[in-house]
């Protein structure tokens, strides 16, 4: 099977057809990312896409992404590079994937994976003033 092809597999029960295109948006726009979309602030950058709201009829998708980078830094340049991108990779997906019509796609960061580790610091930082001080045996 072609990476543009994704059709209907036996192997595919269960899953919705939007499931199945979500995933190959993922996919696709993971790789045109990586490989077609040329800024120098997104050089040596890790981008993943967390997940993809679908509407129904495939017309629009909110692909909501994290950035690997250092704690408290800015991604808002990087999210507008990214959403300036966007027409082109409106362009790219659309000729990858056989839809009746092209994705308009808008970008969103997400932020869950800092709010989580944010949360667990300060669950391990309460353990730490709730045990009970050590006392010295002789």
């Amino acid at each position: 099977m072609s990476p543009a092809n994704y059709s209907y597999q036996p192997g595919d029960k269960g899953f919705s057809r939007q499931d199945r295109v979500k995933k190959a948006l993922m996919k696709e726009i993971g790789e045109a990312l990586a490989t077609d979309i040329k800024h120098p602030l997104l050089d040596h950058q890790i981008i993943s896409i967390t997940d993809i709201d679908l509407s129904k009829d495939f017309s629009f998708a909110k692909v909501y992404l994290s950035f690997l980078t250092q704690p408290n830094t800015d991604k808002t340049p990087l999210l507008e590079v990214i959403q300036e991108s966007a027409p082109k990779l409106q362009g790219i997906i659309g000729r990858r994937l056989k839809l009746r019509n092209t994705t308009k796609l808008s970008f969103y960061a997400d932020d869950s994976l800092e709010r989580g580790n944010r949360v667990n610091d300060l669950l391990k930082k309460i353990a730490q003033e709730n045990e009970p001080p050590e006392t010295a045996t002789d």
